[in-house]
């Protein structure tokens, strides 16, 4: 099954061999793991008859055995006893947990129904393997536990991600010396490395193998999201990006009309024209990038299906662009670069700010504009952002902009921030790029520092050390030949890992793809607690709740 993008130590294989008309229960998480890795043909293929979900109502079916693929929670774990006892609904049980079961929890299960369980065993797939070279905690939710001022629950959301990095990293079969990005306003990155690391050292100290394993050729960073404030931003305009940005799209399904009715397609690597098509610029797909790649692919009915989807998603990403996109990207490109297409200064950002403010777009876009422009001067004025505000018109809603402070983003130029500087850039001048896609996600200079060996340790300290001759590409590289770079290919270098705390861009993602392009001998994978959207970005910094700033006079808000 398809398991093959994280290189699985415990494929479906080997998973369900010798089942025979078993029922496979799953809790909510596990459902979404193995619906991003494989179908339900596959798992009928390895003898699954019935997939039921752990926490409904079920009715018994004592003649058959139960695989339970659960996380290792309080809830699961109250769930599966509660199928045992008083009367058992299976004839026996085979427990697979995501992760480390806590001592509490199997001693509990073990009390109540030892006698049903036949295997108990921890697999380490704590994490959705959303992509070739991403993976995600699958927890959104995590945004506001991290961020949300005096949280109750931001130390066991820590630990809950750092549990879930370990399982990657084991799934990877990699000890990975961690670093992280130094901040001197929050210490969330510095917390989850400390985690990372000791559940690293503990994890293969109680290996099943006898001897102690060290550290692999593989390199852990951890950011977090005030890294890089204006990616996620911007109006992205390659076909991925674009697409998740400016269309309704939920669980990759995208519905579009087809012979007058609606149709939906899901947008997954099981599509191999949307990999080809997902890091492309929609200038180019639209040049003759798309016509191209189809002269190419058979005309079978599945091909010819995939084809009238991209024609589809193709034809309405440009309609949003001419209709309202293109006249934002100058200015945006603008802010965030500090200059513009020629190569001069943008001198006065608010002149840039000006035309959009003035334009009817719509309030999403202003306040993403205003974003930019108070990001390109490192925090504005109380009087000014009063202002902005008012003219964005919303006075009742400010906590789009005043929020992002919580991430240690400064909005309000005030003496406490001064220790915030700006992240140092790599000079791309030389790069060729579109006029209205000149920015470069800061992540991206973090890869490529890695790999090179170029990241300043006093600005990414090493919580634990790498080996002396980890420098991205190993010190062989140069020795060694590389034919391309599949997942095999790949495996036979260096691995660079990168977990964003906070949420992950696609523009972010696409990067990740670029740079082991680039450098073949060392495979970037990134991750996060979830994935981002400009607009649920927004939604969740509004949601973190208000700081009181006296310097900020504006009227309260309404009952």
């Amino acid at each position: 099954l398809n398991f093959f993008r994280f290189s699985f130590l415990y494929t479906p294989e080997n998973f369900f061999k010798g089942c025979i008309a078993f029922i496979l229960i799953l809790d909510h998480f596990t459902t979404r793991l193995l619906s991003s890795c494989c179908k339900m043909s596959d798992l009928m293929s390895e003898g699954i008859t019935i997939v039921e979900d752990l926490h409904k109502n079920r009715e018994p079916v004592p003649e058959m055995k139960a695989i339970y693929f659960m996380r290792p929670t309080a809830m699961c774990i109250d769930a599966f006893i509660n199928d045992f006892n008083p009367k058992p609904k299976y004839k026996a049980a085979y427990v697979f947990f995501t992760d480390y079961c806590p001592d509490e929890l199997f001693d509990k299960m073990k009390k109540s129904c030892a006698k049903h369980i036949k295997v108990c065993k921890e697999i380490n797939i704590s994490f959705l393997p959303l992509e070739a070279q991403v993976f995600s905690c699958d927890n959104a939710e995590a945004f506001k536990s991290i961020y949300t001022p005096n949280s109750q629950d931001r130390d066991q959301t820590l630990e809950t991600i750092a549990d879930q990095i370990v399982t990657l990293c084991a799934t990877l079969d990699e000890y990975p010396g961690v670093r992280f990005k130094k901040d001197p306003n929050l210490n969330y990155g510095k917390k989850l490395a400390e985690l990372v690391d000791n559940k690293l050292a503990r994890h293969y100290e109680l290996d099943d193998n006898s001897k102690k394993k060290g550290k692999t050729q593989a390199q852990l960073l951890i950011v977090d999201r005030a890294l890089d404030p204006v990616s996620p931003i911007l109006h992205e305009l390659t076909y991925q990006a674009m697409a998740f940005d400016l269309i309704s799209i939920k669980d990759n399904a995208y519905e579009y009309d087809a012979d007058g009715s609606k149709k939906e397609a899901l947008l997954t690597e099981e599509d191999e024209l949307w990999v080809k098509l997902r890091h492309m610029h929609i200038a180019e797909i639209s040049i003759g990038g798309l016509s191209q790649l189809m002269k190419k692919m058979p005309a079978f009915r599945k091909q010819l299906t995939q084809k009238n989807v991209h024609l589809s998603l193709a034809e309405d990403l440009m309609s949003h662009y001419q209709k309202n996109v293109e006249k934002l990207c100058k200015a945006e490109q603008d802010l965030a670069v500090g200059a513009d297409a020629e190569g001069q200064k943008v001198k006065d950002p608010m002149r840039t700010l000006l035309p959009v403010l003035l334009h009817p777009h719509d309030t999403t876009d202003k306040i993403r504009a205003v974003l930019l422009y108070i990001f390109s001067l490192n925090g504005t004025t109380a009087e000014n952002l009063n202002k902005l505000i008012q003219h964005v018109k919303i006075e009742y809603e400010r906590g789009y902009i005043l929020n992002w402070e919580h991430l240690g983003v400064p909005i309000l130029s005030t003496p406490s921030m001064f220790s915030f500087r700006k992240q140092s850039r790599r000079d791309r001048s030389d790069e060729e790029t579109f006029k209205v896609s000149r920015w470069t996600p800061i992540i991206k200079d973090v890869m490529e520092d890695a790999v090179e060996n170029k990241l300043e340790v006093k600005d990414w300290p090493y919580q634990s050390e790498c080996p002396s001759a980890w420098n991205g590409s190993r010190a062989v590289s140069a020795r060694q030949k590389h034919k391309g770079s599949s997942p095999d290919d790949l495996r036979s270098g260096s691995r660079l890992v990168l977990f964003v705390l906070g949420g992950v861009t696609y523009s972010e993602m696409r990067c990740a793809y670029e740079v082991t392009h680039a450098n073949k001998s060392c495979e970037v994978i990134i991750g996060s607690t979830h994935i981002l959207t400009p607009r649920s970005l927004l939604e969740d910094i509004y949601k973190l709740g208000r700081q009181p700033m006296e310097s900020f006079t504006i009227e309260e808000d309404k009952p």
